[in-house]
């Protein structure tokens, strides 16, 4: 019980140190989901916590993933004559988004040399965590691995994409939200936050339609290749 409250009260008083940080500085770098999970992960290596005691309270805040998805549904509900107006526009964007990357990871990794089975991993690493680790699982892939390319994933999109908005002068939250929803997915929305509640809901919905959408095709596009 004493590990469980301690795991769950220091997540929580890391986040809210990290989210000050952020907000003093307000730098892509230090988006607190990114610099909590770095910190607590060098103090588990440093005071040698096994990742399972860890998670006897984790476990518990990780549960709350599905109230918290559930709760963009709001923002959703309040922009929903724009999802309605676009929504060609938002499923022909998820369409190609999902069909590049799976081509450019395919690619990429082929010109590398990297085994199959790798690649099979790398594949869902666009799908939000849940649905990703079973595509991956079913494609026989490592679903553990492909967890963590997912991480890396939101975290890129999360950090790169403001940048890449201000370079290409891309100003729609329509364009906005389907390319950080498709492709960075529940660390890129957090950051979408910020832009407004038009691009939330779009990047909600497009997280959600990516998943479904990736669901299908990873495992057709997994099946061609092999």
């Amino acid at each position: 019980m004493f590990n469980i409250i301690i795991s769950i009260v220091s997540t929580i008083i890391v986040y809210l140190i990290m989210a000050e940080v952020y907000k003093r500085f307000h730098h892509p770098l230090l988006m607190p989901v990114i610099t909590a999970s770095v910190f607590l992960i060098a103090c588990l290596l440093l005071l040698d916590i096994p990742y399972e005691v860890y998670m006897e309270g984790g476990k518990w805040l990780q549960h709350l993933l599905g109230p918290a998805v559930v709760g963009l549904a709001y923002p959703l509900y309040n922009q929903r004559h724009l999802i309605v107006k676009y929504k060609y526009s938002i499923l022909s964007g998820l369409l190609i988004a999902m069909i590049s990357g799976l081509i450019s990871v395919y690619v990429l990794l082929v010109l590398f040399n990297v085994e199959k089975e790798w690649i099979l991993t790398a594949l869902p690493k666009s799908i939000t965590t849940p649905i990703a680790m079973q595509v991956s699982e079913t494609i026989g892939a490592i679903p553990s691995l492909t967890a963590v390319l997912v991480m890396i994933a939101g975290f890129t999109g999360a950090i790169l994409g403001p940048y890449i908005y201000k370079l290409a002068k891309i100003d729609s939250p329509i364009s906005r939200g389907v390319s950080m929803g498709s492709a960075s997915h529940g660390v890129g929305i957090s950051k979408l936050n910020e832009y407004g509640e038009e691009d939330l809901s779009i990047g909600s919905v497009s997280m959600s339609l990516s998943a479904v959408i990736g669901a299908i095709i990873c495992p057709i596009f997994a099946y061609l290749i092999l």
